[in-house]
């Protein structure tokens, strides 16, 4: 029987109770491995780590320096990592710095564990997972900015229609349930759109489609 990889995951967050809360969940649960927990930026860049994490859960309200800041330091530390900010912060500013800053997605400590753990499987899917107040607000963000060119060749109805259901913050299997398609189907599509658009994570197709005024 064909193992399944272990995600391996490093937390930094401050609140050592939510930490610890947060360790346990990944290491008790197959398929996850928190690999390194820290309470700031600056210590876990100074960390040696045995490997690398897949996916860094970053706070935004930590000592130092501050989470929507920090995201690119993380990632200059780990290039090949995610980094997910998981934080309690909603605000606007924080929130676009941090996806400006690398961020692949942003999810509120309010996200239940079940939806965490199905998120951080998404981002190592190419997926941007996103709590759904954070999409709408990400939605009303990119609307303000100017418009850029329509991709050639045109997106079909179904890959438009399924980019909105990523931006209304939907994972891809929420949106194959919704659009009553499989999830292979979504992964094609998803595919498709990547091609068409020139982008490499769905993020960066939802962003590129708002701006053209396609969703």
């Amino acid at each position: 029987m064909e193992q399944i990889p272990t995600v391996d995951v490093a937390l930094i967050e401050d609140d050592r109770a939510f930490r610890a809360g947060l360790r346990m969940l990944l290491d008790g649960t197959p398929g996850f491995s928190c690999v390194g927990n820290w309470a700031s930026v600056e210590a876990a860049r100074a960390a040696a780590l045995g490997s690398d994490p897949d996916i860094v859960l970053l706070d935004i309200e930590l000592p130092g320096i501050q989470g929507d800041v920090g995201v690119g330091k993380v990632l200059a530390r780990w290039p090949g990592a995610l980094v997910l900010m998981f934080t309690a912060s909603s605000d606007e500013e924080k929130v676009f710095a941090s996806l400006c800053g690398g961020a692949s997605g942003y999810l509120l400590k309010s996200t239940t564990p079940a939806h965490l753990l199905e998120a951080l499987q998404e981002a190592m899917a190419g997926g941007a997972p996103m709590s759904p107040a954070i999409a709408r607000m990400v939605v009303r963000l990119f609307r303000r900015t100017a418009p850029i060119q329509q991709p050639e060749p045109p997106l079909t109805q179904r890959e438009t229609d399924l980019l909105t259901q990523l931006a209304e913050g939907r994972s891809y299997q929420e949106a194959a349930d919704s659009l009553g398609i499989s999830i292979n189907t979504v992964r094609n599509y998803i595919r498709s759109i990547y091609e068409k658009m020139q982008v490499h994570t769905s993020s960066e197709a939802v962003s590129k489609a708002l701006r053209a005024g396609l969703i």
